[in-house]
Protein backbone atom coordinates (compact mmCIF):
# COMPACT_ATOMS: atom_id res chain seq x y z
CA UNK A 1 0.00 0.00 0.00
CA UNK A 2 2.85 2.35 0.89
CA UNK A 3 4.56 1.66 -2.46
CA UNK A 4 1.23 2.33 -4.24
CA UNK A 5 0.91 5.70 -2.51
CA UNK A 6 4.53 6.62 -3.28
CA UNK A 7 4.14 5.66 -6.94
CA UNK A 8 0.94 7.66 -7.17
CA UNK A 9 2.52 10.72 -5.54
CA UNK A 10 5.56 10.52 -7.81
CA UNK A 11 3.33 10.19 -10.87
CA UNK A 12 1.23 13.20 -9.79
CA UNK A 13 4.38 15.25 -9.15
CA UNK A 14 5.84 14.46 -12.59
CA UNK A 15 2.48 15.17 -14.20
CA UNK A 16 2.24 18.55 -12.50
CA UNK A 17 5.83 19.45 -13.38
CA UNK A 18 5.32 18.57 -17.05
CA UNK A 19 2.10 20.58 -17.19
CA UNK A 20 3.80 23.60 -15.57
CA UNK A 21 6.66 23.48 -18.08
CA UNK A 22 4.24 23.42 -21.00
CA UNK A 23 2.23 26.26 -19.47
CA UNK A 24 5.43 28.28 -19.06
CA UNK A 25 6.32 27.75 -22.72
CA UNK A 26 2.79 28.70 -23.78
CA UNK A 27 2.76 31.94 -21.76
CA UNK A 28 6.34 32.89 -22.64
CA UNK A 29 5.59 32.47 -26.34
CA UNK A 30 2.56 34.73 -26.10
CA UNK A 31 4.54 37.41 -24.27
CA UNK A 32 7.48 37.25 -26.71
CA UNK A 33 5.44 37.23 -29.91
CA UNK A 34 6.26 40.84 -30.86
CA UNK A 35 9.94 40.38 -30.01
CA UNK A 36 10.01 37.29 -32.20
CA UNK A 37 8.95 39.39 -35.19
CA UNK A 38 11.36 42.29 -34.53
CA UNK A 39 14.27 42.59 -37.00
CA UNK A 40 17.65 44.24 -36.40
CA UNK A 41 20.21 43.81 -39.18
CA UNK A 42 23.00 45.09 -36.94
CA UNK A 43 22.89 41.79 -35.03
CA UNK A 44 22.26 39.39 -37.91
CA UNK A 45 23.74 35.86 -37.92
CA UNK A 46 25.02 35.94 -34.35
CA UNK A 47 26.04 32.58 -32.90
CA UNK A 48 24.61 31.57 -29.51
CA UNK A 49 25.90 33.89 -26.77
CA UNK A 50 24.85 35.29 -23.38
CA UNK A 51 22.63 37.97 -24.92
CA UNK A 52 21.06 35.56 -27.45
CA UNK A 53 21.21 31.97 -26.13
CA UNK A 54 19.73 30.58 -29.36
CA UNK A 55 21.57 33.07 -31.60
CA UNK A 56 19.98 35.28 -34.26
CA UNK A 57 18.97 34.65 -37.86
CA UNK A 58 19.77 36.40 -41.16
CA UNK A 59 17.35 39.24 -40.28
CA UNK A 60 18.68 39.74 -36.75
CA UNK A 61 15.66 38.15 -35.10
CA UNK A 62 16.09 36.58 -31.67
CA UNK A 63 15.88 32.81 -32.21
CA UNK A 64 14.98 32.11 -28.57
CA UNK A 65 11.96 34.41 -28.82
CA UNK A 66 11.03 32.92 -32.21
CA UNK A 67 11.35 29.38 -30.91
CA UNK A 68 9.16 30.06 -27.85
CA UNK A 69 6.58 31.90 -29.97
CA UNK A 70 6.53 29.04 -32.46
CA UNK A 71 6.16 26.43 -29.71
CA UNK A 72 3.37 28.46 -28.12
CA UNK A 73 1.52 28.55 -31.44
CA UNK A 74 2.06 24.81 -31.91
CA UNK A 75 0.75 24.07 -28.42
CA UNK A 76 -2.38 26.17 -29.02
CA UNK A 77 -3.02 24.48 -32.35
CA UNK A 78 -2.34 21.09 -30.75
CA UNK A 79 -4.79 21.74 -27.92
CA UNK A 80 -7.54 22.84 -30.31
CA UNK A 81 -7.06 20.10 -32.89
CA UNK A 82 -6.66 17.32 -30.31
CA UNK A 83 -9.85 18.43 -28.52
CA UNK A 84 -11.86 18.52 -31.76
CA UNK A 85 -10.44 15.20 -32.92
CA UNK A 86 -11.11 13.49 -29.57
CA UNK A 87 -14.72 14.71 -29.46
CA UNK A 88 -15.24 13.42 -33.01
CA UNK A 89 -13.76 10.07 -31.97
CA UNK A 90 -16.08 9.87 -28.96
CA UNK A 91 -19.21 10.70 -30.97
CA UNK A 92 -18.41 8.41 -33.89
CA UNK A 93 -17.10 5.58 -31.71
CA UNK A 94 -20.22 5.75 -29.54
CA UNK A 95 -22.45 5.81 -32.62
CA UNK A 96 -20.68 2.79 -34.11
CA UNK A 97 -20.81 0.79 -30.92
CA UNK A 98 -24.27 1.68 -29.69
CA UNK A 99 -26.59 2.54 -32.57
CA UNK A 100 -26.88 -0.64 -34.58
CA UNK A 101 -25.21 -2.35 -37.51
CA UNK A 102 -25.83 0.37 -40.10
CA UNK A 103 -24.15 3.04 -37.98
CA UNK A 104 -21.32 0.64 -37.18
CA UNK A 105 -20.82 -0.20 -40.87
CA UNK A 106 -20.82 3.47 -41.90
CA UNK A 107 -18.34 4.56 -39.22
CA UNK A 108 -16.12 1.51 -39.80
CA UNK A 109 -16.03 2.21 -43.55
CA UNK A 110 -15.05 5.85 -42.94
CA UNK A 111 -12.43 4.81 -40.39
CA UNK A 112 -10.87 2.26 -42.75
CA UNK A 113 -10.88 4.81 -45.57
CA UNK A 114 -8.99 7.42 -43.55
CA UNK A 115 -6.55 4.90 -42.08
CA UNK A 116 -5.83 3.59 -45.59
CA UNK A 117 -4.48 6.97 -46.74
CA UNK A 118 -0.92 7.95 -45.70
CA UNK A 119 -1.40 10.26 -42.74
CA UNK A 120 0.67 13.24 -43.81
CA UNK A 121 -0.94 13.11 -47.27
CA UNK A 122 -4.39 13.08 -45.70
CA UNK A 123 -3.54 16.11 -43.55
CA UNK A 124 -2.23 17.97 -46.60
CA UNK A 125 -5.30 17.17 -48.71
CA UNK A 126 -7.74 18.32 -46.03
CA UNK A 127 -5.66 21.43 -45.34
CA UNK A 128 -5.61 22.36 -49.03
CA UNK A 129 -9.33 21.69 -49.38
CA UNK A 130 -10.04 24.00 -46.44
CA UNK A 131 -8.02 26.89 -47.84
CA UNK A 132 -4.60 26.37 -46.23
CA UNK A 133 -3.64 29.00 -43.65
CA UNK A 134 -4.25 28.60 -39.92
CA UNK A 135 -7.76 27.18 -40.23
CA UNK A 136 -6.67 24.85 -42.98
CA UNK A 137 -4.02 23.43 -40.64
CA UNK A 138 -6.57 23.12 -37.82
CA UNK A 139 -9.06 21.35 -40.09
CA UNK A 140 -6.43 19.04 -41.58
CA UNK A 141 -5.11 17.87 -38.22
CA UNK A 142 -8.52 17.73 -36.50
CA UNK A 143 -10.27 15.69 -39.18
CA UNK A 144 -7.47 13.14 -39.60
CA UNK A 145 -6.59 12.09 -36.04
CA UNK A 146 -9.83 10.62 -34.71
CA UNK A 147 -10.00 7.10 -36.32
CA UNK A 148 -7.67 5.23 -33.91
CA UNK A 149 -9.35 6.59 -30.78
CA UNK A 150 -12.79 6.00 -32.30
CA UNK A 151 -11.90 2.31 -32.78
CA UNK A 152 -10.88 2.01 -29.12
CA UNK A 153 -14.11 3.63 -27.91
CA UNK A 154 -16.20 1.51 -30.29
CA UNK A 155 -14.61 -1.68 -28.95
CA UNK A 156 -15.22 -0.63 -25.33
CA UNK A 157 -18.87 0.18 -26.01
CA UNK A 158 -19.47 -3.10 -27.84
CA UNK A 159 -18.15 -4.95 -24.78
CA UNK A 160 -20.29 -2.81 -22.46
CA UNK A 161 -23.44 -3.65 -24.40
CA UNK A 162 -23.17 -7.23 -23.08
CA UNK A 163 -22.61 -6.16 -19.47
CA UNK A 164 -25.37 -7.38 -17.08
CA UNK A 165 -26.26 -3.92 -15.78
CA UNK A 166 -26.59 -2.53 -19.32
CA UNK A 167 -28.79 -5.46 -20.40
CA UNK A 168 -30.92 -5.02 -17.28
CA UNK A 169 -31.36 -1.30 -17.89
CA UNK A 170 -32.37 -1.99 -21.49
CA UNK A 171 -34.96 -4.59 -20.45
CA UNK A 172 -36.41 -2.12 -17.94
CA UNK A 173 -37.12 0.28 -20.79
CA UNK A 174 -34.30 2.77 -20.28
CA UNK A 175 -33.59 4.61 -23.53
CA UNK A 176 -30.34 4.19 -25.44
CA UNK A 177 -29.39 7.80 -24.77
CA UNK A 178 -29.82 7.38 -21.02
CA UNK A 179 -27.88 4.09 -21.02
CA UNK A 180 -25.07 5.77 -22.91
CA UNK A 181 -25.01 8.78 -20.57
CA UNK A 182 -25.34 6.91 -17.27
CA UNK A 183 -23.48 3.67 -17.88
CA UNK A 184 -21.27 3.81 -20.98
CA UNK A 185 -19.84 7.32 -20.90
CA UNK A 186 -18.34 7.04 -17.38
CA UNK A 187 -16.71 3.74 -18.38
CA UNK A 188 -15.04 5.06 -21.54
CA UNK A 189 -14.05 8.41 -19.97
CA UNK A 190 -10.55 7.23 -18.91
CA UNK A 191 -9.81 5.97 -22.44
CA UNK A 192 -11.17 9.22 -23.86
CA UNK A 193 -9.04 11.45 -21.61
CA UNK A 194 -5.88 9.42 -22.18
CA UNK A 195 -6.50 9.36 -25.93
CA UNK A 196 -7.12 13.11 -25.91
CA UNK A 197 -3.78 13.84 -24.23
CA UNK A 198 -1.86 11.38 -26.41
CA UNK A 199 -3.20 13.13 -29.51
CA UNK A 200 -1.37 16.34 -28.59
CA UNK A 201 2.13 15.22 -29.66
CA UNK A 202 0.79 13.79 -32.94
CA UNK A 203 -1.11 17.02 -33.64
CA UNK A 204 1.94 19.19 -32.91
CA UNK A 205 4.25 17.09 -35.08
CA UNK A 206 1.84 17.05 -38.02
CA UNK A 207 1.25 20.80 -37.71
CA UNK A 208 5.02 21.32 -37.80
CA UNK A 209 5.33 18.92 -40.74
CA UNK A 210 2.87 20.63 -43.04
CA UNK A 211 4.12 24.13 -42.16
CA UNK A 212 7.66 22.85 -42.84
CA UNK A 213 6.49 21.76 -46.29
CA UNK A 214 4.94 25.19 -46.90
CA UNK A 215 1.29 24.11 -46.90
CA UNK A 216 0.31 25.74 -43.63
CA UNK A 217 1.01 29.10 -42.05
CA UNK A 218 2.56 32.05 -43.82
CA UNK A 219 6.30 32.71 -43.64
CA UNK A 220 5.74 35.82 -41.48
CA UNK A 221 4.38 33.79 -38.57
CA UNK A 222 6.96 32.34 -36.13
CA UNK A 223 5.78 28.74 -36.38
CA UNK A 224 8.24 25.93 -35.65
CA UNK A 225 7.68 24.37 -39.06
CA UNK A 226 8.35 27.71 -40.78
CA UNK A 227 11.48 28.29 -38.67
CA UNK A 228 12.90 24.86 -39.50
CA UNK A 229 12.03 25.20 -43.17
CA UNK A 230 13.79 28.57 -43.46
CA UNK A 231 16.84 27.34 -41.56
CA UNK A 232 17.48 24.57 -44.12
CA UNK A 233 18.77 27.16 -46.57
CA UNK A 234 21.48 28.34 -44.18
CA UNK A 235 22.80 25.10 -42.68
CA UNK A 236 25.46 24.73 -45.40
CA UNK A 237 26.85 28.16 -44.42
CA UNK A 238 27.54 26.98 -40.86
CA UNK A 239 24.53 28.52 -39.12
CA UNK A 240 23.70 25.30 -37.28
CA UNK A 241 21.90 27.02 -34.41
CA UNK A 242 19.02 28.06 -36.66
CA UNK A 243 17.75 24.45 -36.83
CA UNK A 244 19.32 22.74 -33.81
CA UNK A 245 17.67 24.64 -30.97
CA UNK A 246 14.15 24.91 -32.49
CA UNK A 247 14.30 21.21 -33.39
CA UNK A 248 15.39 20.16 -29.90
CA UNK A 249 12.73 22.40 -28.35
CA UNK A 250 10.04 20.80 -30.53
CA UNK A 251 11.20 17.32 -29.49
CA UNK A 252 11.15 18.40 -25.84
CA UNK A 253 7.56 19.64 -26.05
CA UNK A 254 6.42 16.46 -27.80
CA UNK A 255 8.11 14.32 -25.14
CA UNK A 256 6.46 16.35 -22.38
CA UNK A 257 3.02 15.75 -23.89
CA UNK A 258 3.78 12.06 -24.35
CA UNK A 259 4.91 11.85 -20.74
CA UNK A 260 1.74 13.53 -19.53
CA UNK A 261 -0.36 11.05 -21.48
CA UNK A 262 1.57 8.09 -20.09
CA UNK A 263 1.33 9.28 -16.47
CA UNK A 264 -2.30 10.23 -16.82
CA UNK A 265 -3.01 6.74 -18.15
CA UNK A 266 -1.32 5.26 -15.07
CA UNK A 267 -3.41 7.41 -12.75
CA UNK A 268 -6.65 6.45 -14.47
CA UNK A 269 -5.70 2.76 -14.45
CA UNK A 270 -5.32 1.55 -10.85
CA UNK A 271 -3.37 -1.55 -11.98
CA UNK A 272 -0.91 0.52 -14.00
CA UNK A 273 0.16 2.69 -11.08
CA UNK A 274 2.21 -0.16 -9.64
CA UNK A 275 4.50 -0.17 -12.69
Amino acid sequence: MKKYINNRQATCALLALSALLLLAVLVAGLLLNERAMATDFSRRDLAPCAAFPFGTDWMGRDMLARTLAGLSLSIRIGLLTAAVSAVLALLLGAAAGGFGRKADAAVSWLTDLLLGIPHILLVLLISLACGRGLWGVVAGVSLSHWPSLARVIRGEIIQLRQAPYVLTATKLGVSRLQVARRHMLPHVLPQFVTGLVLQFPHAILHEASITFLGFGLSAEQPAIGVILSESMRYLTTGRWWLALFPGLALIGVVLLFAGIGDRLGRLLDPAGIHA
